[in-house]
């Protein structure tokens, strides 16, 4: 057994393996100061909520009270491991500034009062809307981090109850693009690849995914794999020289928003030199004759003078991608939260495609999520789809959706595609919208142009609702707010992002009178008389499993099938991957073997979109493309970003996480190993840059676009010249006092991607001045080394609390 000190050691200790091999066991432990196993009065099942991997974990019960958390070491996901934020986030459940009370607004203050009092203006508000304005005066804003059950609950009672169109999570931020990306090469969400797929790669191509600090536990994997015998080669597309990139075979750092152009080039490559497989392509694709088109002109050097990259990097790159024997892709959000993101995630499939290389060993595809449950939040309907990737254009579909809530089809809005959040803020603004319902997230700092936002959820005609564990800056703003439990405080259900399904039960009892999210939406429901065409009551469970149970007949024999799952079949072992019914008994591990897609006119989730219009395909169209059900390879014109660098505004500005951090901090923030890793916003600057302006790490600077200003300390990296790097988490709850220059988000721009809708943070247009100086310890200004420091992990210490103990046990 050794000890880690994981502030320092992010990824911990190396377990080697090799190609084809199981990853061996190791298991990671942290309890609280004073705190032995022994001392432990009982483990309780869960699995990691602060990022997507879905990290298999026990917390760890003395006195009705966590006092740490273990990795489990049956779990195929992380074998026993844990990131930081796996093994120090569980501390901010006892913050002493949780929400344990409801709140209602008094005289322009928030004060405290009782669940009856806020249920009964939450409600009332509601009905007051519903007979004035009807159901497009309501809408509800969700997030990436509540459970299966809860998101279920919440679409039944948006799109089944009250009949509103107004209905998204905060993956509109993150994974919209992940999803859209699915639906328009396979016609239905569901990653193809599993996270097994490490194992057996011989390439594995990073595509704007900055593993090591968003999926610590998965870039564990990749560690391993290279510390071993045969390891993989790697790509890396990041304008960062992140820890990724220090890894990679080769790595491309494009300049932002030309990530079509760069994909384009590679297929370009594979295509001119015939890496690819025509019988897979012949037999089980439409649309190669339009790709090839494309992209016969996107030479290597047609596309370095539009990236900025070097065309001899670009064919060592595609020859990397041609060759490989198995190849997997990853794409996360440099491509996503970019200019021409569903494009560009598109030319990724596409990739995979041409080279046949699905539904094998090492061959795979992860559009890879962003949260812990955003995976849920889609399959669910809480991002505003139909639930169980039904079709909204379909209606047979719809009928059939009515069937399982027993509701006629017309109390089901599809008569146009679901309102996303850009445009619901919009109907806000335009006061369309008077009731906001914003659960487990905070508006008022992860979204773009943040004093529009502050503008937008203060009106005075909007009635905001926020229900969340802690005061963020956006239950500040509310009319109500309702205290819920947290993680580890409640029973439920969630799926990472290769849909691994997890039970997470309830391990002690939520603050003061916190509830959790799913009795408050059942309350809410109840309140709003919500019934069935038969006069029942619509939402007819009363707790998660009941919830649990009624999910899985609506997923029945839809691509994200859960039926053949139960609470008792995922206590006790390992995850499970969907789809799992009498077919796959104990899950599905890789998608689309032998060619087989959910692309079926009449079965498919989506018909896709015009790439550059968004304009949504009709079921003619898409049966006359794609009549027998197959991959649909994509192709996209490169078209230059709507806010380019100029004279005033010399930079481009890109903002992304850094490893300690998740969000806006609500949770992380309040983590004491984590915030002292990570306790302020920085500025990340190329050295050449930095010297050509005379500029010095630590020196304060103001970094300005058009819509706002920050203030931040330098930091020299590994970026790429006129590139800027702010993180976003940082907002205000704990700022000093009349800090208003903090939140990145204030600098981004008010864009969104035409497919996918989801907001562009990283091609904005910006300038940076230096306010101050930093001191030395003489008082003399700081100089930096010759050689910068890879972007994004800080050389930090995280002391005797950040130690961890590790145990191997081998392989599994």
């Amino acid at each position: 057994m050794r000890t880690v000190d994981r502030i320092a050691e992010p990824w911990g200790s190396r377990t080697p393996y090799g190609k084809g091999q199981s990853w061996p066991v190791r298991v990671d432990t942290r309890l609280d100061d004073g705190v032995s196993e022994a001392d432990v009065d009982r483990w309780v099942q869960s699995a990691a909520v602060l990022h997507s991997n879905g990290d298999g974990l026990d917390i760890a019960v003395k006195d009705g009270r966590m006092v740490g958390v273990r990795g489990r070491a049956v779990d195929r996901v992380n074998h026993g491991r844990l990131g930081p934020k796996d093994l120090f986030g569980y501390q901010a459940n006892h913050s002493p500034d949780r929400l344990t009370t409801p709140l209602v607004r008094r005289d322009g203050k928030l004060v405290e009062s009782d669940w009856e009092t806020a249920m009964a203006l939450v409600a009332g508000r509601t009905k007051e809307l519903l007979k004035e304005r009807g159901p497009s005066s309501v809408g509800f804003y969700t997030t990436g981090q509540l459970f299966l059950e809860e998101y279920y609950t919440l679409a039944m009672i948006a799109h089944g109850g009250i009949g509103t169109n107004h209905l998204d999570g905060n993956t509109r931020l993150c994974t919209a693009t992940a999803a859209e990306a699915l639906k328009e090469t396979f016609a239905s969400d569901g990653q193809p690849g599993s996270y097994t797929d490490i194992d057996h790669a011989d390439v594995i191509a990073l595509f704007g995914h900055n593993m090591a600090e968003t999926q610590t536990v998965l870039w564990t994997r990749i560690l391993d794999r290279l510390a071993g015998p045969n390891p993989p080669r790697i790509l890396c597309v990041d304008p960062r020289r992140t820890p990724v990139a220090e890894a990679a075979t080769i790595h491309l750092a494009p300049r932002p928003g030309t990530n079509v152009a760069l994909m384009n080039a590679l297929l370009h490559e594979v295509i001119e030199h015939d890496w690819i497989d025509q019988d897979y392509v012949d037999q089980h694709t439409v649309g190669y004759d339009e790709l090839a088109k494309q992209v016969v002109g996107c030479d290597p050097d047609w596309a370095a003078g539009i990236c900025d990259v070097p065309a001899g990097d670009i064919r060592a790159a595609g020859r990397l991608l041609g060759e490989a024997e198995a190849l997997l892709s990853t794409v996360l959000q440099g491509f996503y939260q970019s200019h021409q993101a569903t494009a560009a995630a598109v030319q990724v499939n596409n990739l995979n495609v041409i080279r046949g290389m699905l539904g094998k060993p090492g061959c795979g595809i992860l559009q890879m999520n962003g949260q812990p449950t955003a995976q849920n939040t889609r399959e669910c309907g809480a991002d505003g789809d139909l639930p169980g990737f039904r079709n909204w254009a379909n209606d047979e579909h719809v009928q059939d959706l009515a069937r399982v809530w027993n509701l006629e089809p017309a109390q089901i809005p599809h008569y146009a595609p679901p309102t996303h959040l850009m445009q619901m803020l919009r109907y806000v603004e335009d006061g369309s919208i008077r009731f906001l319902y914003v659960s487990g997230t905070n508006p008022a700092v992860s979204l773009p142009e943040l004093h529009r936002i502050r503008n937008i959820l203060s009106q005075e005609r909007l009635f905001l609702v926020v229900q969340d564990i802690f005061l963020s800056e956006t239950a500040q703003l509310a009319d109500v707010v309702l205290p819920a439990a947290a993680w580890g405080e409640k029973t439920g259900t969630f799926t990472n992002a290769d849909r691994t399904v997890h039970l997470s039960e309830k391990a002690v009892e939520p603050p003061g009178d916190a509830r959790p999210d799913l009795d408050i939406f059942i309350d809410y429901a109840h309140r709003l008389g919500l019934k069935d065409k038969d006069g029942e009551p619509l939402v007819k469970w009363t707790d998660a499993e009941g919830a649990f149970e009624g999910w899985k007949a609506c997923s029945k024999g839809r691509p994200c099938d859960y039926s053949g799952l139960s609470y008792q079949k995922l206590r006790g072992g390992s995850g499970i991957q969907w789809p799992c019914n009498e077919e796959h008994p104990d899950g599905t591990e890789r998608l689309y073997q032998n060619g087989e897609f959910w692309s079926m006119p009449s079965y498919c989730e989506d018909y896709g979109k015009d790439l550059v219009t968004g304009a949504p395909l009709d079921p003619v169209e898409y049966k006359a493309m794609n009549p027998s059900g197959k991959a649909v390879l994509k192709a996209a014109e490169y078209l230059p970003p709507h806010e380019q660098p100029s004279p005033e505004y010399p930079y481009t500005l890109t903002t992304g996480r850094t490893l300690y951090h998740f969000h806006t901090r609500t949770k992380t923030g309040r983590v004491p190993q984590l915030q002292k890793a990570a306790p302020d916003v920085w500025v990340e600057l190329s050295a050449y840059d930095a010297e050509r302006e005379g500029w010095n790490e630590g020196d304060l600077l103001r970094v300005s676009t058009p819509r706002g200003v920050v203030e931040a300390h330098l930091r020299i990296s590994g970026i790429r010249r006129s590139t800027l790097f702010l993180p976003f988490h940082y907002g205000y709850w704990d700022a000093p006092d009349g800090d208003q220059h903090r939140a990145a988000n204030e600098l981004t721009v008010t864009d969104w991607d035409p497919a996918s809708k989801q907001p562009l943070f990283k091609t904005a247009a910006a300038r940076v001045d230096r306010i101050s100086a930093a001191a030395g310890p003489s008082g003399a200004p700081t100089t930096t080394g010759s050689k910068p420091v890879p972007a994004g992990v800080p050389e930090t210490v995280g002391g005797p609390d950040a130690v961890v103990h590790e145990e191997w046990m081998g392989p599994r």
